[in-house]
Protein backbone atom coordinates (compact mmCIF):
# COMPACT_ATOMS: atom_id res chain seq x y z
CA UNK A 1 0.00 0.00 0.00
CA UNK A 2 1.19 3.48 -0.61
CA UNK A 3 1.84 6.01 1.31
CA UNK A 4 -0.97 8.59 2.28
CA UNK A 5 -3.97 5.55 1.01
CA UNK A 6 -6.29 4.34 3.39
CA UNK A 7 -5.87 0.49 4.30
CA UNK A 8 -8.49 -1.39 3.29
CA UNK A 9 -8.93 -3.75 6.23
CA UNK A 10 -11.29 -6.36 4.38
CA UNK A 11 -8.98 -7.14 1.42
CA UNK A 12 -6.14 -8.64 3.77
CA UNK A 13 -8.88 -10.61 5.35
CA UNK A 14 -10.00 -12.32 2.33
CA UNK A 15 -6.49 -12.87 1.42
CA UNK A 16 -5.96 -14.69 4.72
CA UNK A 17 -9.43 -16.41 3.19
CA UNK A 18 -7.89 -16.87 0.57
CA UNK A 19 -4.65 -18.67 1.73
CA UNK A 20 -6.19 -20.96 4.22
CA UNK A 21 -8.38 -22.35 1.24
CA UNK A 22 -5.31 -22.66 -1.30
CA UNK A 23 -3.81 -24.74 1.58
CA UNK A 24 -6.76 -26.93 2.45
CA UNK A 25 -7.36 -27.52 -1.72
CA UNK A 26 -3.41 -28.92 -1.93
CA UNK A 27 -3.53 -30.89 1.27
CA UNK A 28 -6.32 -32.66 -0.50
CA UNK A 29 -4.66 -33.30 -3.64
CA UNK A 30 -2.27 -35.18 -1.44
CA UNK A 31 -4.51 -37.52 0.02
CA UNK A 32 -7.36 -38.33 -2.87
CA UNK A 33 -5.29 -39.95 -5.20
CA UNK A 34 -4.47 -42.77 -2.80
CA UNK A 35 -4.95 -46.26 -3.60
CA UNK A 36 -6.09 -46.80 -0.03
CA UNK A 37 -8.64 -43.94 0.53
CA UNK A 38 -11.96 -45.74 0.74
CA UNK A 39 -15.24 -44.06 -0.72
CA UNK A 40 -16.18 -42.13 2.07
CA UNK A 41 -13.30 -40.27 2.80
CA UNK A 42 -12.73 -39.49 -0.71
CA UNK A 43 -16.72 -38.13 -0.91
CA UNK A 44 -16.29 -35.99 2.07
CA UNK A 45 -12.84 -34.53 0.42
CA UNK A 46 -15.07 -33.68 -2.31
CA UNK A 47 -17.08 -31.42 -0.64
CA UNK A 48 -14.37 -29.33 1.30
CA UNK A 49 -12.55 -29.35 -1.98
CA UNK A 50 -15.37 -27.48 -3.36
CA UNK A 51 -15.79 -25.09 -0.39
CA UNK A 52 -12.09 -23.84 -1.29
CA UNK A 53 -12.55 -23.04 -5.11
CA UNK A 54 -12.42 -19.01 -4.57
CA UNK A 55 -8.66 -19.35 -3.79
CA UNK A 56 -6.46 -18.71 -5.94
CA UNK A 57 -8.85 -16.31 -7.98
CA UNK A 58 -9.68 -14.49 -5.49
CA UNK A 59 -6.01 -13.65 -5.03
CA UNK A 60 -5.94 -12.61 -8.41
CA UNK A 61 -8.51 -10.26 -8.15
CA UNK A 62 -7.12 -8.98 -4.94
CA UNK A 63 -3.86 -8.53 -6.92
CA UNK A 64 -5.62 -6.15 -9.83
CA UNK A 65 -7.60 -4.21 -7.12
CA UNK A 66 -4.51 -3.42 -5.16
CA UNK A 67 -2.87 -2.54 -8.19
CA UNK A 68 -5.51 -0.35 -9.83
CA UNK A 69 -6.20 0.89 -6.06
CA UNK A 70 -2.40 2.19 -5.83
CA UNK A 71 -1.69 2.72 -9.37
CA UNK A 72 -4.44 3.32 -11.10
CA UNK A 73 -4.02 7.43 -11.08
CA UNK A 74 -0.19 8.00 -12.01
CA UNK A 75 3.05 6.20 -11.92
CA UNK A 76 6.44 5.51 -13.05
CA UNK A 77 6.54 2.11 -15.60
CA UNK A 78 10.08 1.77 -14.74
CA UNK A 79 10.24 1.82 -10.75
CA UNK A 80 6.85 -0.43 -10.95
CA UNK A 81 8.05 -2.93 -12.83
CA UNK A 82 11.91 -3.18 -10.89
CA UNK A 83 10.08 -3.75 -7.87
CA UNK A 84 7.27 -6.21 -8.93
CA UNK A 85 10.89 -7.61 -10.26
CA UNK A 86 12.64 -7.68 -6.90
CA UNK A 87 9.60 -8.65 -4.48
CA UNK A 88 7.33 -10.97 -7.11
CA UNK A 89 9.61 -12.40 -10.16
CA UNK A 90 12.50 -13.11 -8.01
CA UNK A 91 11.19 -14.90 -4.80
CA UNK A 92 9.92 -17.33 -7.90
CA UNK A 93 13.10 -18.18 -9.45
CA UNK A 94 14.81 -18.64 -5.75
CA UNK A 95 11.50 -21.30 -4.76
CA UNK A 96 12.04 -22.85 -8.43
CA UNK A 97 15.68 -23.85 -7.66
CA UNK A 98 14.61 -24.98 -3.75
CA UNK A 99 11.39 -27.10 -5.39
CA UNK A 100 13.65 -28.65 -7.99
CA UNK A 101 16.32 -29.23 -5.54
CA UNK A 102 14.00 -30.82 -2.77
CA UNK A 103 12.19 -33.27 -5.43
CA UNK A 104 15.53 -34.41 -7.06
CA UNK A 105 17.89 -34.93 -3.96
CA UNK A 106 15.53 -37.77 -3.14
CA UNK A 107 16.08 -39.52 -6.42
CA UNK A 108 18.91 -41.11 -6.81
CA UNK A 109 19.90 -40.78 -10.14
CA UNK A 110 20.57 -37.28 -9.58
CA UNK A 111 23.71 -37.97 -7.56
CA UNK A 112 25.27 -40.04 -10.10
CA UNK A 113 27.63 -38.94 -12.82
CA UNK A 114 25.67 -37.27 -15.66
CA UNK A 115 21.92 -37.76 -13.97
CA UNK A 116 21.41 -33.96 -13.10
CA UNK A 117 18.63 -33.06 -15.12
CA UNK A 118 19.51 -29.04 -15.99
CA UNK A 119 17.13 -28.89 -18.90
CA UNK A 120 14.22 -29.98 -16.64
CA UNK A 121 15.17 -27.04 -13.93
CA UNK A 122 15.09 -24.51 -16.70
CA UNK A 123 11.96 -25.98 -18.19
CA UNK A 124 10.50 -25.36 -14.36
CA UNK A 125 10.99 -21.46 -15.37
CA UNK A 126 8.49 -21.56 -17.50
CA UNK A 127 6.20 -24.81 -16.88
CA UNK A 128 6.22 -24.87 -13.05
CA UNK A 129 5.64 -28.75 -11.65
CA UNK A 130 7.81 -29.20 -8.58
CA UNK A 131 6.70 -26.08 -7.06
CA UNK A 132 3.26 -26.50 -8.68
CA UNK A 133 1.88 -23.78 -7.15
CA UNK A 134 4.20 -21.10 -8.46
CA UNK A 135 2.30 -21.22 -11.81
CA UNK A 136 0.20 -18.53 -10.24
CA UNK A 137 3.22 -16.07 -10.69
CA UNK A 138 3.85 -16.69 -14.12
CA UNK A 139 0.57 -15.92 -14.60
CA UNK A 140 -0.15 -12.70 -12.66
CA UNK A 141 3.35 -11.20 -14.14
CA UNK A 142 1.90 -11.18 -17.28
CA UNK A 143 -0.63 -8.37 -15.91
CA UNK A 144 1.99 -6.55 -14.59
CA UNK A 145 4.12 -6.10 -17.82
CA UNK A 146 0.92 -4.89 -19.45
CA UNK A 147 -0.19 -2.80 -16.48
CA UNK A 148 0.13 0.07 -18.35
CA UNK A 149 -2.37 -0.06 -20.55
CA UNK A 150 -4.81 -1.63 -18.02
CA UNK A 151 -4.47 1.66 -15.84
CA UNK A 152 -4.59 4.23 -19.16
CA UNK A 153 -7.77 2.27 -20.09
CA UNK A 154 -8.86 2.45 -15.80
CA UNK A 155 -8.21 6.15 -15.80
CA UNK A 156 -9.82 6.79 -19.34
CA UNK A 157 -13.31 5.71 -17.94
CA UNK A 158 -12.89 7.01 -14.38
CA UNK A 159 -12.46 9.97 -16.66
CA UNK A 160 -15.99 9.36 -18.33
CA UNK A 161 -17.94 7.52 -15.35
CA UNK A 162 -16.08 9.85 -12.49
CA UNK A 163 -18.87 13.17 -13.24
CA UNK A 164 -22.05 11.06 -13.46
CA UNK A 165 -24.10 11.41 -10.09
CA UNK A 166 -23.64 8.47 -8.00
CA UNK A 167 -27.00 6.33 -8.68
CA UNK A 168 -25.97 6.43 -12.53
CA UNK A 169 -22.44 5.49 -12.05
CA UNK A 170 -22.88 2.30 -9.67
CA UNK A 171 -25.58 1.71 -12.83
CA UNK A 172 -22.26 2.23 -15.06
CA UNK A 173 -19.87 0.01 -13.20
CA UNK A 174 -22.43 -3.08 -12.43
CA UNK A 175 -23.25 -2.94 -16.11
CA UNK A 176 -19.42 -3.15 -16.73
CA UNK A 177 -19.39 -5.78 -14.35
CA UNK A 178 -22.22 -7.43 -15.40
CA UNK A 179 -20.84 -7.45 -19.36
CA UNK A 180 -17.66 -8.85 -18.32
CA UNK A 181 -18.90 -11.96 -16.50
CA UNK A 182 -21.24 -12.70 -19.39
CA UNK A 183 -18.09 -12.27 -21.95
CA UNK A 184 -15.85 -14.65 -19.43
CA UNK A 185 -18.15 -17.00 -18.88
CA UNK A 186 -18.56 -17.11 -23.12
CA UNK A 187 -14.55 -17.61 -22.79
CA UNK A 188 -14.72 -19.94 -20.50
CA UNK A 189 -17.42 -22.37 -22.40
CA UNK A 190 -14.80 -22.38 -25.02
CA UNK A 191 -11.74 -23.09 -23.00
CA UNK A 192 -13.66 -26.30 -21.30
CA UNK A 193 -15.85 -27.81 -24.28
CA UNK A 194 -13.67 -26.63 -27.33
CA UNK A 195 -10.32 -25.22 -27.14
CA UNK A 196 -8.97 -28.89 -26.40
CA UNK A 197 -9.89 -30.15 -29.83
CA UNK A 198 -8.61 -27.14 -31.38
CA UNK A 199 -5.21 -27.09 -29.66
CA UNK A 200 -5.07 -31.10 -31.68
CA UNK A 201 -5.89 -29.51 -34.71
CA UNK A 202 -3.96 -26.75 -35.16
CA UNK A 203 -0.41 -28.20 -34.14
CA UNK A 204 2.76 -25.93 -34.06
CA UNK A 205 3.08 -22.39 -31.64
CA UNK A 206 -0.71 -22.03 -31.31
CA UNK A 207 -1.41 -25.43 -30.26
CA UNK A 208 1.03 -25.08 -27.30
CA UNK A 209 -0.58 -21.97 -25.95
CA UNK A 210 -3.91 -23.19 -26.07
CA UNK A 211 -2.23 -26.48 -24.24
CA UNK A 212 -1.20 -23.61 -21.10
CA UNK A 213 -3.71 -21.53 -21.82
CA UNK A 214 -4.47 -21.56 -17.79
CA UNK A 215 -0.99 -19.91 -17.37
CA UNK A 216 -1.98 -17.01 -19.50
CA UNK A 217 -3.55 -13.82 -17.97
CA UNK A 218 -6.47 -13.59 -20.26
CA UNK A 219 -8.16 -16.50 -18.76
CA UNK A 220 -8.57 -14.97 -15.68
CA UNK A 221 -9.77 -11.63 -17.28
CA UNK A 222 -12.68 -11.54 -15.17
CA UNK A 223 -11.10 -11.31 -11.67
CA UNK A 224 -8.77 -8.16 -13.14
CA UNK A 225 -11.53 -6.85 -14.27
CA UNK A 226 -13.66 -6.73 -11.13
CA UNK A 227 -10.57 -6.00 -9.57
CA UNK A 228 -11.01 -2.25 -11.18
CA UNK A 229 -13.98 -2.17 -10.34
CA UNK A 230 -13.59 -2.40 -6.62
CA UNK A 231 -10.90 -0.32 -6.45
CA UNK A 232 -12.31 2.56 -8.48
CA UNK A 233 -15.48 2.68 -6.43
CA UNK A 234 -15.34 0.61 -2.84
CA UNK A 235 -18.56 2.06 -1.39
CA UNK A 236 -20.40 0.84 -4.27
CA UNK A 237 -18.51 -2.70 -4.25
CA UNK A 238 -19.50 -2.73 -0.31
CA UNK A 239 -22.86 -2.53 -0.58
CA UNK A 240 -23.25 -4.66 -3.47
CA UNK A 241 -21.49 -7.42 -1.76
CA UNK A 242 -23.35 -6.88 1.71
CA UNK A 243 -27.10 -6.35 -0.29
CA UNK A 244 -26.54 -9.28 -2.64
CA UNK A 245 -25.43 -11.45 0.86
CA UNK A 246 -29.13 -13.75 0.17
CA UNK A 247 -28.66 -14.11 -2.77
CA UNK A 248 -25.35 -14.93 -3.60
CA UNK A 249 -25.22 -17.27 -0.36
CA UNK A 250 -28.12 -19.25 -2.23
CA UNK A 251 -26.12 -19.24 -5.63
CA UNK A 252 -23.19 -20.46 -3.65
CA UNK A 253 -25.37 -23.36 -1.99
CA UNK A 254 -27.19 -24.42 -5.65
CA UNK A 255 -24.12 -24.63 -7.38
CA UNK A 256 -21.83 -26.04 -4.84
CA UNK A 257 -24.54 -29.31 -4.72
CA UNK A 258 -24.59 -29.31 -8.70
CA UNK A 259 -20.33 -28.88 -8.79
CA UNK A 260 -20.33 -31.76 -5.79
CA UNK A 261 -22.55 -33.84 -8.22
CA UNK A 262 -20.58 -33.72 -11.32
CA UNK A 263 -17.85 -34.29 -9.59
CA UNK A 264 -18.69 -38.02 -8.96
CA UNK A 265 -20.98 -38.08 -11.10
CA UNK A 266 -17.84 -37.79 -13.64
CA UNK A 267 -15.43 -39.57 -11.51
CA UNK A 268 -14.51 -43.19 -11.77
CA UNK A 269 -12.86 -45.45 -8.70
CA UNK A 270 -11.17 -42.53 -8.12
CA UNK A 271 -12.02 -38.92 -7.81
CA UNK A 272 -11.44 -36.40 -10.78
CA UNK A 273 -11.01 -33.51 -8.93
CA UNK A 274 -10.01 -31.58 -12.52
CA UNK A 275 -13.66 -31.75 -13.69
CA UNK A 276 -14.38 -28.59 -11.11
CA UNK A 277 -11.17 -27.22 -13.05
CA UNK A 278 -11.05 -22.89 -12.72
CA UNK A 279 -11.50 -22.40 -16.50
CA UNK A 280 -15.35 -24.44 -16.56
CA UNK A 281 -18.13 -21.96 -16.32
CA UNK A 282 -19.66 -23.90 -13.59
CA UNK A 283 -16.85 -23.14 -11.41
CA UNK A 284 -16.79 -20.24 -12.42
CA UNK A 285 -19.93 -19.03 -10.51
CA UNK A 286 -19.51 -20.89 -7.56
CA UNK A 287 -16.25 -18.87 -7.51
CA UNK A 288 -17.84 -15.35 -7.87
CA UNK A 289 -20.81 -16.13 -5.63
CA UNK A 290 -18.42 -17.33 -2.90
CA UNK A 291 -15.79 -14.55 -3.24
CA UNK A 292 -18.54 -12.19 -3.04
CA UNK A 293 -20.57 -13.99 0.02
CA UNK A 294 -17.08 -13.47 1.74
CA UNK A 295 -16.49 -9.48 1.01
CA UNK A 296 -19.91 -9.22 2.02
CA UNK A 297 -19.43 -11.20 5.33
CA UNK A 298 -16.28 -9.65 6.14
CA UNK A 299 -17.77 -6.21 5.74
CA UNK A 300 -20.94 -7.08 8.35
CA UNK A 301 -17.99 -8.45 10.59
CA UNK A 302 -15.97 -5.33 10.73
CA UNK A 303 -16.30 -3.79 14.35
CA UNK A 304 -17.74 -7.51 15.41
CA UNK A 305 -15.68 -10.62 16.01
CA UNK A 306 -11.88 -8.45 16.50
CA UNK A 307 -10.13 -11.31 17.50
CA UNK A 308 -11.06 -13.54 14.59
CA UNK A 309 -10.62 -10.66 11.85
CA UNK A 310 -7.32 -9.72 13.83
CA UNK A 311 -6.37 -13.28 12.77
CA UNK A 312 -6.87 -13.17 9.09
CA UNK A 313 -5.63 -9.77 8.79
CA UNK A 314 -2.08 -11.49 10.10
CA UNK A 315 -2.26 -14.38 8.00
CA UNK A 316 -2.95 -11.88 4.84
CA UNK A 317 -0.14 -10.14 5.93
CA UNK A 318 2.36 -12.98 5.87
CA UNK A 319 0.57 -14.96 2.84
CA UNK A 320 2.42 -14.40 0.17
CA UNK A 321 5.20 -16.10 1.90
CA UNK A 322 3.61 -18.97 3.29
CA UNK A 323 2.03 -19.38 -0.09
CA UNK A 324 5.21 -19.71 -1.66
CA UNK A 325 6.34 -22.04 0.95
CA UNK A 326 3.12 -23.94 1.63
CA UNK A 327 3.82 -26.88 -1.01
CA UNK A 328 7.05 -28.03 0.29
CA UNK A 329 5.84 -27.94 4.20
CA UNK A 330 3.09 -30.18 2.10
CA UNK A 331 6.10 -32.12 0.59
CA UNK A 332 8.04 -33.06 3.98
CA UNK A 333 5.02 -34.46 5.39
CA UNK A 334 4.21 -36.67 2.46
CA UNK A 335 7.90 -38.23 2.80
CA UNK A 336 6.58 -39.69 6.29
CA UNK A 337 2.56 -40.61 5.33
CA UNK A 338 2.70 -41.64 1.54
CA UNK A 339 4.41 -45.06 3.23
CA UNK A 340 1.45 -45.40 5.89
CA UNK A 341 -1.49 -47.25 5.55
CA UNK A 342 -4.23 -44.19 5.76
CA UNK A 343 -7.25 -46.58 5.47
CA UNK A 344 -10.30 -44.41 7.03
CA UNK A 345 -8.18 -41.68 7.88
CA UNK A 346 -7.42 -39.78 4.81
CA UNK A 347 -9.67 -37.03 6.05
CA UNK A 348 -8.01 -36.63 9.70
CA UNK A 349 -4.80 -37.06 8.16
CA UNK A 350 -5.84 -34.19 5.50
CA UNK A 351 -6.96 -31.65 8.23
CA UNK A 352 -3.53 -32.55 10.31
CA UNK A 353 -1.49 -31.63 7.02
CA UNK A 354 -3.94 -28.54 6.53
CA UNK A 355 -3.10 -27.15 10.10
CA UNK A 356 0.78 -27.97 10.39
CA UNK A 357 1.21 -26.41 6.78
CA UNK A 358 -0.44 -23.44 7.67
CA UNK A 359 1.45 -23.03 10.88
CA UNK A 360 4.66 -24.12 9.62
CA UNK A 361 4.32 -21.75 6.40
CA UNK A 362 2.92 -18.66 8.04
CA UNK A 363 5.87 -19.51 11.00
CA UNK A 364 8.40 -19.73 8.31
CA UNK A 365 7.41 -16.14 6.42
CA UNK A 366 6.77 -14.32 9.27
CA UNK A 367 10.58 -14.98 10.47
CA UNK A 368 11.84 -14.65 7.06
CA UNK A 369 10.12 -11.23 6.47
CA UNK A 370 12.26 -10.26 9.47
CA UNK A 371 15.66 -11.00 8.07
CA UNK A 372 17.65 -8.90 6.01
CA UNK A 373 17.72 -9.33 2.34
CA UNK A 374 14.10 -10.86 3.18
CA UNK A 375 12.33 -9.53 -0.15
CA UNK A 376 14.37 -11.70 -2.17
CA UNK A 377 12.66 -14.60 -1.06
CA UNK A 378 9.66 -14.06 0.21
CA UNK A 379 8.34 -10.35 -1.52
CA UNK A 380 8.73 -7.25 -0.18
CA UNK A 381 7.62 -6.64 3.77
CA UNK A 382 4.44 -4.72 4.44
CA UNK A 383 4.26 -1.60 5.70
CA UNK A 384 2.25 0.67 7.92
CA UNK A 385 0.00 2.89 5.98
CA UNK A 386 -2.26 6.37 6.89
CA UNK A 387 -5.35 5.36 8.25
CA UNK A 388 -8.69 7.74 6.58
CA UNK A 389 -11.99 7.25 5.03
CA UNK A 390 -12.18 7.00 1.02
CA UNK A 391 -14.62 8.92 -0.11
CA UNK A 392 -17.61 7.77 -2.75
CA UNK A 393 -15.01 6.30 -5.59
CA UNK A 394 -12.96 4.66 -3.13
CA UNK A 395 -9.89 6.92 -2.74
CA UNK A 396 -9.33 9.79 -0.65
CA UNK A 397 -9.85 13.59 -1.38
CA UNK A 398 -5.89 14.22 -1.61
CA UNK A 399 -3.91 13.63 -4.48
CA UNK A 400 -1.86 10.03 -3.20
CA UNK A 401 1.83 9.54 -2.98
CA UNK A 402 3.11 7.48 -5.78
CA UNK A 403 6.51 5.57 -5.58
Amino acid sequence: MLMGKPRIEEWTQLRGLAFLAIVMQHSIAEYIYRPDIVAADSTMLTMIYHLTRFGTPTFVFLSAVLLFYNYGERFRYGPFIRKRFGDVYVPFLCWTVIYWLYVHVFTPSFWQKGGQDWGALLKEMFVPQTGYQLWFILMIFQFYLLFPLFAWAFRAARRVIGPMEAKKRAGVLSAILGGSFMIYAALLYLSYYQMGSWAEGLGGPWSVLLQYRSYSFVMYGFYFVAGAVCAASVSNWRKWCTRLLPWTGLLFLAMYIKLGYDVLQGSGEVVNLNISTYLRPSTFVIIVAQMLLLYGLLIMMQGRSQAFLRLLTWIGRYSFGGYLVHALIIYVIAFFTRPMDLAGSHVSFTLLTFSLTVLASLGISYTLSHLPGSRWIIGAKRRDVKQGKPDETGFRKESPTVS
